[in-house]
């Protein structure tokens, strides 16, 4: 089940946010897990056991850590063995297969893959158990005793299958009290909203762009791919993921809010950010603020004594980041890939040397250049092979031969096509949007009919916001979001 679907919107959201405030405030924990549960066992049931297993597993490991924290060698083994099982689940569903394939390939194993299909959503939410324990081991957060407040903070159904990764401390007061607050309440829906418009209405239109110029390359025989719809298609699928990950976060979040639960931002507006370090301040930040809490940190972080260390200590990071995202070549370059871009900025101070010139364009130059690098990153993370990868970013400069005049139609009627959307999703990935409003709410507080008017205007806004929203979901065969995958 989606958020962007209609079942989901006409019968499990009001169906859920109707027994929850029914029933006593008691049974709230209970009753939201219980729906958590079905949510996820949805569309295949036999994966909430295995989720339920790890739920099981930590809070009993969480247990046994709380009570050797006063024999710290004993701790510390129960925790490394906590860390093990739970990296042993993530490799035995998603990784074994790769492994063995890979052992094929370069050791001639001939080892048979496996039939094990990958649980959705289980990189986050085996993110969140881990988090939960080490949190307890470090003494930052207190134990928990009840077992059902651990599964509901793991198993929430907002943010199980895509993020945020919410560590237990964000919401660990939450989960024993939380008061029904009507302006928490509607701002939760206006962030619900806006986060299923930037799905069904930018994603979603964008998506074929990016899916024909990257499906292109498997099909092209002999004749190259024309050069409009590559770049079309790193414009499109630069957007795509942007929309579709921060709609969901989105959606997470305000969902968080009607329920009186506060989940931690996700995105600031990447595409705006003046380098790569603070690029990955500003996109997936809970799984960023992850590995530097819980990886880069633990490891002396740039708090260093050499300059080899540091960059030994981005390499395991964003390695392990890559990783994290997939099985596949592709991922694990797309993580080394950004290892060498931060290294690079590390090192040499950048950006703030640019800052300390009088050269002024130079800090808007390494803007652009920063993003043009993210969007290249981006042809890595979305093809199927390195051979993919490689291919599409020849086509972008002329290298893979020419194309014949019917993909040079094909190209101009998807660029004619998708034009307009690809305009508004550039507007709406920057803070024009917010800025604007801002300012029209300013000036609306200062005027007599704009005062009166204005909250009409709105929250008119949002309900035809809505209301399109649902027209294209009911008129949309593409619907699937990018990150639950991972």
């Amino acid at each position: 089940m989606v958020f962007s679907s209609t079942i989901f919107l006409f019968i499990f959201l009001p169906l859920c946010l109707l027994g929850y405030y029914l029933v006593r405030p008691k049974l709230r924990n209970i009753f939201l897990l219980v729906m958590s549960l079905g949510f996820y066992a949805w569309g295949e049931p036999r994966f909430v056991f295995v989720m339920m297993g790890s739920i099981v597993a930590n809070w009993l490991l969480g247990l046994v850590i709380h009570r050797l924290r006063d024999r710290r060698p004993a701790a510390r083994a129960a925790l490394v063995l906590t860390i093990a099982l739970n990296i042993g689940l993530l490799f035995v569903f998603k990784y074994l297969n790769f492994t063995v394939a890979n052992l094929d390939r370069f050791f001639g194993a001939n080892i048979p893959l496996t039939a094990i299909v990958l649980p959705i959503g289980i990189s986050f939410f085996t993110f969140q158990a881990m988090s939960y324990v080490i949190d307890v081991y470090r003494e930052s957060e207190p134990v928990q005793k009840n077992p059902l407040n651990v599964a509901l903070y793991i198993a929430m159904f907002p943010q199980l299958i895509a993020g945020p990764i919410v560590r237990y401390g964000a919401i660990a007061a939450q989960l024993v009290e939380r008061r029904f607050d009507l302006e928490e309440f509607a701002a939760g829906a206006q962030r619900f909203i806006r986060g299923l418009a930037k799905k069904v209405l930018i994603a979603n239109n964008v998506a074929p762009v990016a899916d024909a110029a990257f499906e292109s390359f498997k099909v092209a025989e002999g004749g190259g791919v024309p050069q409009l719809l590559v770049w079309l298609g790193i414009v499109a699928y630069t957007l795509q993921i942007f929309f579709d990950f921060s709609g969901y976060s989105d959606m997470a979040i305000g969902l968080g809010k009607m329920f009186g639960f506060r989940f931690p931002e996700n995105f600031n507006y990447p595409y705006v950010a003046r380098s790569i370090t603070d690029f990955w301040r500003r996109w997936h930040i809970s799984l960023s603020s992850w590995f530097r809490d819980y990886v880069y940190f633990p490891l002396g972080g740039s708090r260093v004594s050499s300059k080899l260390r540091l960059v030994f200590n981005l390499f395991v990071v964003w390695t392990l980041t890559g990783i994290w995202h997939g099985a596949n070549w592709t991922f694990i370059f797309w993580g080394l890939f950004y290892f060498s871009l931060l290294t690079v900025e590390k090192l040499l101070g950048l950006p703030q040397r640019l800052k300390e010139t009088k050269l002024r364009a130079l800090p808007a130059l390494y803007r652009l250049l920063t993003l043009a690098a993210v969007m290249l990153a981006w042809v890595f993370f979305r093809a199927d092979t390195m051979g993919m990868a490689v291919d599409y970013l020849g086509s972008l400069v002329g290298l893979q031969g020419s194309p014949d005049a019917n993909a040079q139609a094909e190209a101009l009627y998807l660029f004619h096509q998708s034009i307009i959307t690809i305009a508004v999703g550039i507007v709406f990935s920057t803070p024009i949007a917010p800025w604007l409003a801002e300012r029209i709410g300013r000036r609306a507080a200062h005027g007599k009919l704009l005062a009166v008017a204005w909250p009409a205007l709105h929250y008119a806004g949002y309900a035809i916001l809505f209301l399109v929203s649902v027209s294209a979901i009911v008129g949309d065969t593409y619907n699937p979001f990018i990150y639950f995958n991972f």
